[in-house]
C-alpha cells in the first residue's frame, strides 16, 4: 500500500524520474492510487480482524433505539455460521498464532501492576489510570464479558439478525448459565413485544426488580402504562390480586390445579386422589351456591365440611323440598340421641344429622349433594387422615398477606388493589408482570405459577372455541409469554400450553440455565424430551453443562476443514559414484478432515451477551446482544412504580361488583357451561 502511494506521488510530482510523459504519468498514478486503496482496505480488514481476536468493540443500544418490525423480531447483531467460520476458529488454536489471539506482554504487565500498586501511595493513582477504559489507554482492561473473543471475531461483516415473527408460534427456548445475558435478551424481546402491541405476560419466579422496572418503563414509553398490571407475591401491599382457582372451563379444573401441587410418588398417589375428590366436591358445591371458589374457602371446608353441607342442603330443600321441610328436620333433630348414632356421626351437629336423614328419606338425586353427604358421613379422624396431604399446602397459600392476594374478597370496597383475570387481560391487550418470589417460598410460588398456567390453558381452549370477543371471525391477539427460570414453573400444566395453545395466539419464550434443571423438576427424562420437542427455536448463551451444550451441537452437521502440515526429510544416497551424498526435502501438505461444525467446548467459552441460535429450520447464527445503557425512563424504586400504577389503573377495576353476578348465564361464553357442570354433574 505504501509503495503504491509513494510511486503515485512520484509519478505526479516527478514524472521525468520515471521517464514518463505527464499524460502517461497521471494515468499511472491513478492506477497506483487505486491499487493502494485496495491494498489499504485489505490491510485495514486484517488489522480489524487481529484486533477483534483480542477485544471485540462494545455494542450498546439505548432501549428506544432497538429496531422494531411488524414481521420480524430483532435478536442482535451477528452472522450466519458456516464451514468458513469453523475453519477460522480451528486456526486460532494453533500455537504459532497465539500472539494474535492472547493479550500481549504489556497488557499482562499492566494487569499485574494494577493489583501490586493498588495500596501504594502515588502509584495507586497510576494504577487507576491503567484500568481506565478509554481510547487513549493502550493497555485498557478487556470488557467484563469473559469468554473467547475469537468466537465472534471470525467474521468481520456483521448484520442485524432478525427472526421471522411467524416462527415464534413454534416457541423459543433460551439456555444460559447465571449472569450471562438471559435477562438482557428477555428485555430486548419484551421491549419489541410491548411496542408491537401484543398481549405481554412475563413470569419471573425470582421477582427480579430490574426486569420489573424495565417492563414498566417500556410500557410507559410505548404509551401503554394504563395496560400494565403487576402481580408480585413478594410485595402483596402494592400488587394486583388474582384468584388462581376462580376461573375455569370445567369445574374439575379447580381440584386438578390444587391436587397437581401434591406429591404423587409411592403411597402419596392414593392420598392425592382422595384430596382431588374432596376438593372437587367442595368446588362443585360452591359454584352451585353461586360462590366463586378460592383457596380460603377450600381450606375452610377441607378442615370442616359440615357448614357447607348444611348450607347447600338448605338451598337444595328450598328449591326442591316440601313446604314443611324445616319442621320435619326440626322434629328429626329433636329425636336424635348421640349414643344411638354411628361412631362416625358422633359429635356432629344435630341439625346436620337430621338433614342427612331427611334427604335419605327423599327420592331425589343431586350429584353435588350426594358428594357432600358421602364426605359428611366419613369419620372425622379418618377424613382428616386421607386429606392430610392437602392441609399443609392450603396453610401456606392462606397464611399472611398472600392470602388476600390469591384469595381476593370481591366485595371488599376498602381494598383498592385491582383484581385481574386472564381473559380480561387478553381482551384489553394488557401487560402483566408476575413476580412469584420463589426464593422466599418455592412451594407457594410453584402452586400459584402452575395454577396460572392451568388457567391460561383453559383460556386458550375458550379462545379456540369462541374467540376473544363475541365475533368468532375476529383474529385473536398475539399473546407473548416470557417465562424466566421456567424450570421453577414447569409442570403438567405447562406442556399443553406449549403444544396446544399456539393456535390461540400464544407464543412462549422460556429461559433456563441447564436442561438438567428441567429434567430434575419433571422427574422424567422422556417427559423432558417431550417438552424440548415443542421448542422450534433454540438460543444458547454460555452454558456450563455438557449435556445442555450438546442439545445444540448434536443438531449440527459435520464439516470439512483443512490442515496445513509441514514435512521435512533427509535421505542418504545409495549410489556411491553419483557425487550426491544425501537428499533433503521440505514440503507443505494440506489434509482434509471432518469435524463437528461446533463443539460443546466453544459454547462453554462464549462471552457474556453472546449466543448461538438455531433459527427457522436449523439455520445456525452467531449473535451478540447490545449491552444496556442508562435509561432516564427507568423508575428508580418499586414504590415509584406502585404510585404511578395507582394513578393509571384501569377505570373499570371494580367490574366484578356489577349488578349481575359472575355466574349469570350469558355474561361470558363459558360460564353457563360451568354452572351446568356444577349442578348436573
Amino acid at each position: 500500500m505504501l509503495a503504491a502511494f509513494a510511486a503515485a506521488a512520484i509519478a505526479i510530482l516527478a514524472p521525468w524520474s520515471l521517464m514518463m510523459p505527464p499524460s502517461v504519468a497521471f494515468g499511472a498514478s491513478a492506477l497506483l492510487i487505486l491499487m493502494g486503496l485496495i491494498r489499504g482496505r485489505q490491510a485495514w480488514r486484517v488489522l480489524r480482524y487481529q484486533r477483534n481476536m483480542r477485544r471485540m468493540p462494545l455494542y450498546k443500544v439505548r432501549s428506544n433505539k432497538i429496531p422494531l418490525s411488524r414481521r420480524k423480531l430483532f435478536l442482535g447483531r451477528g452472522f450466519r455460521w458456516s464451514q468458513k467460520h469453523t475453519q477460522r476458529l480451528r486456526d486460532t488454536i494453533r500455537p504459532e498464532v497465539q500472539h494474535y489471539v492472547q493479550p500481549g506482554s504489556l497488557y499482562q504487565w499492566a494487569r499485574r501492576k494494577e493489583v501490586a500498586w493498588e495500596a501504594v501511595p502515588i502509584l495507586s493513582w497510576l494504577a487507576s489510570v491503567l484500568r481506565v477504559r478509554a481510547w487513549w489507554n493502550p493497555v485498557a482492561p478487556l470488557p467484563d464479558v469473559g469468554g473467547k473473543s475469537a468466537l465472534h471475531a471470525v467474521e468481520l461483516e456483521e448484520q442485524d439478525v432478525w427472526m421471522d415473527i411467524g416462527e415464534r408460534v413454534g416457541h423459543t427456548l433460551v439456555l444460559g448459565t447465571t449472569r450471562v445475558g438471559k435477562t438482557r435478551l428477555a428485555e430486548i424481546l419484551i421491549t419489541q413485544d410491548i411496542r408491537r402491541g401484543d398481549v405481554v405476560i412475563v413470569f419471573d419466579p425470582k421477582g427480579d426488580a430490574d426486569l420489573l422496572r424495565r417492563v414498566y418503563a417500556e410500557a410507559k414509553q410505548a404509551g401503554r402504562a394504563k395496560d400494565f398490571t403487576m402481580f408480585h407475591l413478594g410485595f402483596p401491599e402494592v400488587s394486583a390480586r388474582y384468584n388462581a382457582i376462580g376461573n375455569f372451563s370445567r369445574i374439575t379444573e379447580v381440584a386438578t390445579r390444587i391436587a397437581n401441587q401434591l406429591p404423587s410418588e409411592g403411597n402419596s398417589a392414593a392420598f392425592k386422589e382422595f384430596a382431588w375428590r374432596f376438593v372437587n366436591i367442595i368446588a362443585r358445591a360452591l359454584v352451585a351456591l353461586g360462590r366463586r371458589p378460592d383457596y380460603q374457602q377450600v381450606r375452610r371446608y377441607i378442615n370442616d365440611i359440615e357448614p357447607l353441607f348444611i348450607e347447600y342442603t338448605h338451598a337444595h330443600l328450598e328449591r326442591y323440598g316440601a313446604k314443611d321441610w324445616k319442621a320435619q328436620v326440626d322434629e328429626l333433630a329433636s329425636t336424635i340421641k348421640e349414643r344411638n348414632l354411628p361412631s362416625a356421626l358422633r359429635g356432629r351437629n344435630n341439625e346436620a344429622v337430621a338433614l342427612m336423614r331427611h334427604l335419605q328419606a327423599q327420592d331425589v338425586y343431586d350429584p353435588v349433594l350426594d358428594g357432600l353427604m358421602s364426605a359428611f358421613k366419613y369419620d372425622k379422624t379418618y377424613f382428616d387422615k386421607i386429606v392430610s396431604s392437602v392441609g399443609p399446602l392450603m396453610e401456606k397459600l392462606t397464611t399472611g398477606n398472600i392470602a388476600a392476594l390469591i384469595s381476593p374478597d370481591y366485595l371488599d370496597d376498602n381494598d383498592r388493589r385491582p383484581i385481574f383475570e386472564w381473559m380480561e387481560v387478553i381482551r384489553r391487550k394488557g401487560i402483566v408482570y408476575v413476580g412469584l418470589d420463589a426464593l422466599t417460598d418455592t412451594t407457594v410460588a410453584s402452586a400459584v405459577g402452575n395454577s396460572m398456567f392451568a388457567d391460561l390453558v383453559s383460556v386458550a381452549g375458550h379462545i379456540y372455541k369462541h374467540g376473544v370477543s363475541d365475533n368468532p371471525t375476529e383474529t385473536p391477539p398475539t399473546i407473548s409469554m416470557h417465562a424466566d427460570e421456567f424450570n421453577e414453573l414447569i409442570g403438567d400444566e405447562f406442556v399443553p400450553l406449549l403444544n396446544k395453545a399456539g393456535g390461540a395466539g400464544f407464543q412462549v419464550t422460556a429461559y433456563t440455565q441447564t436442561w438438567s434443571d428441567v429434567e430434575a423438576r419433571i422427574g422424567n427424562r422422556a417427559k423432558a424430551g417431550q417438552v424440548a420437542g415443542n421448542f422450534n427455536t433454540l438460543i444458547m448463551l454460555r452454558v456450563k453443562e455438557l449435556a445442555t451444550a450438546e442439545m445444540l451441537t448434536e443438531q449440527l452437521p459435520r464439516v470439512e476443514v483443512f490442515t496445513l502440515m509441514s514435512v521435512s526429510g533427509v535421505d542418504d544416497s545409495s549410489e556411491p559414484g553419483s557425487g550426491v551424498d544425501f537428499k533433503s526435502r521440505n514440503e507443505d501438505r494440506i489434509s482434509v478432515s471432518e469435524v463437528p461444525m461446533l463443539t460443546p467446548a466453544e459454547l462453554i467459552t462464549l462471552p457474556k451477551g453472546q449466543a448461538f441460535a438455531l433459527l427457522e429450520g436449523g439455520q445456525l447464527w452467531k449473535i451478540r446482544m447490545p449491552l444496556p445503557t442508562s435509561d432516564p425512563n427507568m423508575p428508580e424504586t418499586l414504590n415509584q412504580i406502585a404510585n404511578e400504577m395507582e394513578r393509571t389503573y384501569i377505570t373499570n377495576d371494580h367490574w366484578y361488583r356489577a349488578e349481575d353476578p359472575w355466574w349469570a348465564p350469558g355474561r361470558d361464553g363459558d360460564v353457563p357451561a360451568i354452572h351446568s357442570d356444577a349442578t348436573n354433574g
